[in-house]
């Protein structure tokens, strides 16, 4: 089988781990170009990664023979680069979030529909051992009708983290822990228990650190099928610690502990997924993890173009969770009852 040609556009801090996959998926995967339009970063990413480099985005747009782009670049410039990939036909895998504004997100998953491109997004919790055995047993109905649901999102950034221009901004980031950090284990939460229908809760930016988005949000929340939960997101937890989401159901209670599954029924039966060595960027430094599930969400994306399918995470199931942001906070802005949009209290 011919390997399927694939570009990189975006050669910053969260290309490491993609580049790592995409040289052990070296037998189905040929990475074409790495554009990045810094000089310094094209030299820095040479040194460590066995592809070629190029200064432009026209070249990969042009060639024909490039079937998919992976883009890992700055919020702020996702838009606008994926609707140029799908308007020339490519294939589009954008890291999270869609982009700054639910708004500029809803227009670039549009744009691959109506170009007929595959979308995939980086929500790479959704790959994790542990999170797929949870829905697993959710979906058979050995946990029986959810009753609750809280999730804990505790970790840590300095304030060195946040001086970086642009970082914690709108304007680039279009959010704070919930956008950059949150986004993840608040995606797998919504793909484990479904959507959310009332929040009542709060948004702030503690003493803790100098920036313009939020560093720590508390809700509570009601789901479409009446379970209620709370929401505890904060980058002010030093020093960093596991994401949880912790289920309540007639049957039992399970608690997704990073990699780390626990599960514990009624009748005495218990269910252990012991935490692999995937799990970091908890604290200082967001990169400190390794590449497994980077590498899972580019294998899956590309089986997707080979079987004209869609990727486990779609641009539609992304846009989810970016509602769900827009309500949280909306919600830490008044002292009513926000609900997300495309739900219904």
């Amino acid at each position: 089988m011919s390997r399927t040609r694939i570009a990189i556009v975006g050669l910053g801090m969260a290309v490491t781990p993609h580049a790592k996959g995409l040289v052990d998926l070296a037998d189905s995967v040929d990475v074409a170009y790495a554009y990045a339009p810094s000089a310094a970063r094209r030299a820095a990413f040479a040194e460590k990664f066995p592809f070629l480099t190029c200064d432009s985005l026209e070249a990969i747009l042009e060639d024909k023979s490039v079937e998919a782009v992976a883009v890992y670049t700055p919020a702020n410039t996702h838009r606008d680069i994926a609707i140029r990939c799908a308007e020339a036909g490519k294939h589009v895998l954008m890291e999270k979030p869609l982009d700054i504004s639910t708004a500029r997100a809803e227009e670039l998953v549009a744009a691959c529909r109506k170009a007929g491109v595959k979308l995939g997004v980086v929500l790479q919790h959704r790959f994790r051992p542990a999170g797929m055995r949870l829905a697993e047993l959710l979906r058979s109905g050995a946990l029986g009708d959810i009753v609750g649901c809280s999730t804990i999102i505790r970790l840590w950034r300095p304030q060195s983290y946040y001086d970086e221009p642009g970082r914690g901004s709108f304007a680039r980031d279009g959010g704070g822990v919930l956008m950059s950090q949150g986004i993840h284990t608040l995606d797998m939460m919504l793909s484990l228990v479904g959507p959310i229908t009332e929040i009542k809760g709060f948004a702030t930016t503690t003493p803790i650190h100098r920036m313009e988005t939020e560093d720590m949000v508390a809700a509570a929340v009601r789901y479409a099928n009446g379970a209620i939960g709370t929401i505890d997101a904060t980058t002010a937890a030093y020093p960093g610690f596991h994401e949880e989401i912790i289920i309540t159901a007639r049957n039992g209670t399970a608690m997704l502990r990073g990699s780390e599954l626990l599960v514990q029924l009624h009748n005495g039966e218990k269910i252990v997924m012991e935490p692999d060595r995937s799990v970091g960027g908890t604290g200082a430094d967001p990169m400190a993890f390794p590449h497994d599930y980077h590498r899972a969400v580019t294998a899956d994306f590309i089986a997707a173009i080979r079987e004209d399918r869609d990727p486990r995470v779609t641009g539609e199931e992304a846009l989810k969770v970016h509602r769900l942001i827009d309500a949280l906070i909306a919600a830490g802005k008044t002292d009513g009852t926000v609900t997300p949009v495309g739900t219904s209290a």
